[in-house]
C-alpha cells in the first residue's frame, strides 16, 4: 500500500500529470514538453526525472535530443478512470 500511494503521490504534482497527458499522445521531446507545460526547462527536466525514477516514463537518446515516452500505456487507463471516478 506504501508504494501505491508514493505513487499516486508523485502523479498529482499537477505539471507531471499534465507531462503524462502530454506523453500519452506519444514520444515528446523535453523542448515539446516544455512548450505544452510553458515551464522552463530546468523545472521540466525536474519533473521528468521525478516520473523516470519512479517508472512512469523512459528516455531514449536520439543525436542531442532526449524522447520520453510512457513506460507503460496502462497509465492512460489509469488516469481516465481517476478522472471518470471523480468528476461522479
Amino acid at each position: 500500500m506504501k508504494k501505491l500511494a508514493d505513487n499516486l503521490q508523485v502523479i498529482a504534482e499537477p505539471n507531471r500529470l499534465k507531462i503524462l497527458c502530454l506523453l500519452s499522445s506519444g514520444s515528446k521531446c523535453v523542448c515539446e514538453i516544455e512548450r505544452g507545460l510553458d515551464l522552463r526547462q530546468n523545472l521540466v527536466s525536474y519533473h521528468l526525472e521525478v516520473l523516470r525514477n519512479n517508472g512512469f516514463v523512459k528516455v531514449k537518446k536520439q543525436g542531442l535530443w532526449k524522447h520520453y515516452t510512457l513506460k507503460n500505456q496502462s497509465i492512460i487507463t489509469l488516469m481516465t478512470s481517476l478522472n471518470d471516478l471523480l468528476n461522479v
